[in-house]
């Protein structure tokens, strides 16, 4: 995985499964349309992609996630509602990120009458986008056949129009990562302070595979509440011996068995980067009731992830992962919702003879041993790798399929 991509409406995520084999992640996003369960068809097929639209809410990223947004036919209207579309683009994509947009109305001369769309028409709508993308300080990097593609200024300091009043305000929140559930605003958000030109906001980040493990910038910077190089690294080191033991027990963890495999607490992606191959893709999901922000994080070492509140359903179809890592879900739930709920979204998400890890203290345990154990879910209790003493226990669960017979009479 050399960098990650957003990917807007793309019918059953084809090109993001053409770049998966070239070992890079991709996020595919779509709404249920005319189109019906195109994204469940793109997690059939071991690819990764959400239940998501463009609409009047943020999209469940932080900021400077992307180092890519490409959107193909997708029918958005970017250059309506005074450009917030790709002000929320912008948003997301890194310093120094691309844009991507193929199909209408790029190259409307061709192809307007196959689009069914007048000239005037088109070229208002070309002309819309490509104004808002001098807004926002992109730089148009080439346009061929029915593809154009912008790049998002590395910083501040290399855009020399946002040095003087913008037509567009700037965002005034300080936090351009809290997103849950607020509305998309028509502002331009801020790039980090630079002290070079040259500089990229933000801080540059390795190649992939090395960005996996190193140090990322927010960390290394200490933006990140709760993290310091010395604690990332030593969570980095406990995920190995953890994923390690793991494997000791599920024997099919990296045998290709599970594809989908999602971290209903991801912390910063320590459990995805110790079990990282290329026989599998994590989903990172950060709770928004977790202590610290860290999917910013995850998205610097070269994963992918989400924001989610587990007292929702998830934006998926059922039957659409093979594995989930539930790593202190219920301890951070307790007094937020019903552990049940929990449990049965677990059960919709999770394929027949799909597994889960839980790892939490042993009380929580035992109760979600109870209430799995009348799911008809298969389950076995370990100990902690460092002994029996630890509070701290792992189960294992396989989900069965259910099979009509006396019990049913």
């Amino acid at each position: 995985m050399s960098f990650c991509a957003w990917k807007a409406e793309d019918l059953v995520a084809s090109w993001g499964a053409y770049l998966l084999k070239r070992n890079v992640l991709a996020m595919s996003f779509a709404p249920r349309d005319s189109h019906e369960a195109q994204v469940q068809f793109a997690l059939e097929r071991g690819v990764p992609a959400v239940i998501g639209v463009l609409g009047s809410i943020k999209l469940p990223y932080p900021s400077r996630a992307f180092d890519m947004a490409h959107c193909s036919r997708c029918l958005i209207p970017w250059g309506e509602n005074d450009g917030m579309y790709m002000m929320e683009v912008d948003r997301v994509l890194r310093p120094g990120g691309y844009w991507v947009l193929s199909g209408p109305p790029i190259n409307w001369k061709t192809h307007y009458q196959s689009w069914q769309r007048t000239k005037e028409d088109l070229e208002e709508e070309q002309r819309k986008i490509e104004d808002f993308a001098k807004l926002l300080c992109w730089e148009k990097v080439t346009e061929i056949a029915e593809i154009a593609i912008w790049r998002k200024r590395i910083n501040t300091d290399s855009c020399p129009e946002r040095q003087d009043e913008p037509r567009v305000p700037m965002c005034e929140s300080t936090n351009p990562d809290d997103v849950w559930y607020k509305k998309m605003e028509v502002c331009i958000s801020r790039y980090p302070e630079v002290s070079t030109p040259k500089e990229v906001a933000g801080g540059e980040l390795r190649p992939f595979p090395e960005r996996l493990n190193a140090v990322p910038p927010r960390i290394a910077s200490g933006s990140v509440r709760s993290f310091s190089v010395e604690s990332f690294q030593k969570e980095n080191s406990l995920w190995q011996k953890h994923v390690q033991a793991y494997k000791k027990v599920n024997k099919l963890l990296d045998t290709g068995r599970y594809r989908n495999i999602m971290d209903m607490n991801a912390g910063v992606g320590s459990f995805a980067a110790a079990i990282e191959s290329p026989k599998l893709w994590v989903m990172n999901v950060v709770p928004t009731a977790a202590e610290s922000s860290t999917l910013g994080v995850i998205y610097e070492r070269g994963l992918i992830g989400i924001y989610h509140d587990w007292c929702e359903a998830f934006s998926t179809y059922p039957r659409t992962y093979d594995l989930i890592h539930a790593n202190g879900v219920f301890s951070l739930y307790q007094n937020k919702c019903k552990m049940e709920d929990i449990l049965l979204e677990m059960d919709r998400i999770l394929r027949p003879e799909g597994a889960v890890i839980f790892r939490d203290n042993v009380d929580v345990l035992i109760k979600v041993n109870k209430v799995i154990s009348g799911m008809r879910w298969n389950t076995k209790m370990t100990d902690h790798e460092d002994g029996p003493f630890v509070p701290e226990k792992i189960l294992y669960a396989v989900k069965q399929y259910w099979v009509g017979g006396s019990d049913s009479a």
